[in-house]
């Protein structure tokens, strides 16, 4: 008998956003704040933009938060490597398809995440 779980993406989403969240040991009220206001950041500037953003933030948890989504991208191979630089230098060569799908999942990854932060801080 094969007991092999097979999760959908919206599973798999969940249970990445549960680990990064889960992740966060201390303030995690600043993480939280961070991610109510992250999909709209997205939506309003674009992802490249919001990654730098956070990047450039220079403090911990915003940071930490442009880690979680440049991961997950890695994770479902829109970029080549989750680091900061490689994934601004994948997300500026790609075709526009590709681009959409990175903003698409990074939106629903952020999404789980600013759930999960809500409920559990």
């Amino acid at each position: 008998m094969n007991t092999t779980k097979i999760q959908s993406l919206d599973q798999r989403r969940a249970d990445y956003a549960l680990q990064k969240v889960d992740s966060v040991k201390s303030d995690q009220k600043e993480y939280k704040n961070l991610s109510k206001g992250a999909p709209a950041l997205v939506m309003s500037n674009g992802l490249m933009q919001a990654l730098a953003f956070y990047r450039s933030r220079q403090k911990g948890y915003s940071t930490m938060l442009g880690q979680h989504v440049q991961e997950w991208l890695y994770k479902n191979n829109l970029v080549s490597n989750p680091d900061f630089e490689t994934a601004m230098k994948d997300l500026c060569q790609c075709d526009s398809s590709r681009y959409i799908r990175a903003t698409d999942e990074a939106l629903e990854i952020l999404r789980w995440i600013r759930q999960f932060a809500d409920a559990l801080y």
